[in-house]
């Protein structure tokens, strides 16, 4: 993993975890860039179409969705948007109010990579969605408004005001102030014992998700639960802790964005301008390809994969407590950060 510019304790691993690409700072005090600045015509209608979604699904999803912020910050060559933003930083300039995007659009000096995909409190401390342009971050326009409501999924996690303490409660940074244990715990991804549980737990989950008919997805699902717990009996208390968190945090922030392309399949419109765009793909092709993804991810051995094989165990684990308990949510945010039940 590239090296990950210190933002703040915790943050930057947050950032990192939806992104490819570091975050890089290319200016300490950046200049604002000139009130004349505006953004693109096809990144206002991206950003448009993906608040627009947001307000479709509202609290559909995730009770309590609508409060947390959609500030989003649009990173491009030469300059930085923000929108939505509820407390903008002095070195934002004002640009005017967009009726399209129902906000006004500050600019600055572009401080940080042009390919970033993540979630974390780059202005006035509130949890910023830091994105790159399309072609930045190799994401086509229908890919890249459902990547937003991804991350708008972290902005609720993150958002709530026990998060960071919470977070530090695990003790797992092992005296880390940088927040970069998120990325570089020493998980045991190499140990033979660990990797055949994970294995065991992946395929029954692949397995469950699979299968059309109910009562051998309930067997395979039954098996599954099994096999996390040989999983956890094998695993030290802090490892445990580390894969629930990463299943926690980032599965389940997948599975939300399976679930909000699933919902824009089924019962939401696009806009002529959005489904004009060049790179347009159906809702309901991205849909089936995140599900393809999160299958993909289930087959792969966690030696390959390491810390990233935990996602699609988190959201298959998310999409089969859907059937077995729809209640499961409601304690999602303020309990233990782990989705087991």
């Amino acid at each position: 993993m590239p090296r990950v510019v210190s933002l703040l304790p915790v943050i930057v691993a947050t950032l990192a975890a939806c992104t490819p690409a570091p975050a890089t700072r290319t200016s300490a005090t950046p200049v604002a860039a000139p009130a004349s600045a505006t953004l693109a015509p096809d990144d206002r209608i991206r950003i448009a179409e993906a608040f627009r979604l947001g307000d479709a699904i509202g609290d559909s999803i995730w009770p309590g969705w609508t409060s947390a912020p959609f500030a989003v910050l649009l990173v491009t060559p030469e300059r930085e948007f923000l929108v939505r933003h509820p407390r903008p930083s002095a070195d934002f300039t004002r640009v005017g109010y967009d009726s399209l995007l129902g906000s006004d659009v500050l600019v600055r000096d572009r401080t940080l990579s042009p390919s970033l995909l993540a979630t974390f409190p780059a202005v006035g401390g509130v949890p910023t969605i830091v994105v790159g342009q399309p072609r930045a971050t190799g994401k086509s326009s229908t890919e890249w408004v459902l990547t937003l409501l991804h991350e708008h999924f972290h902005q609720l996690q993150t958002s709530r005001p026990d998060y960071y303490a919470r977070v530090g409660s695990l003790g797992l940074a092992r005296g880390d102030q940088t927040g970069m244990w998120m990325l570089n715990y020493a998980f045991p991804y190499d140990s033979s014992a660990v990797q055949s549980r994970f294995g065991a737990l992946a395929a029954q989950l692949d397995s469950a998700l699979s299968a059309a008919a109910p009562d051998v997805r309930r067997s395979h699902w039954l098996a599954a639960r099994v096999a996390r717990a040989a999983l956890r009996a094998a695993l030290p208390p802090d490892d445990e802790r580390y894969l629930a968190f990463q299943m926690w945090q980032e599965g389940v922030a997948r599975y939300t964005e399976l679930l909000a392309a699933r919902f824009a399949a089924r019962r939401f419109t696009p806009s002529p301008a959005f489904a004009a765009l060049p790179d347009f793909v159906p809702f309901g092709a991205a849909a089936a390809r995140i599900e393809s993804g999160i299958h993909a991810g289930l087959r792969a051995p966690l030696a390959s994969d390491r810390r990233v094989a935990f996602y699609p165990v988190g959201a298959a684990t998310a999409l089969l407590l859907d059937e077995e308990n729809a209640e499961w949510k409601e304690g999602y945010l303020g309990g233990e950060m782990k989705i087991e039940r």
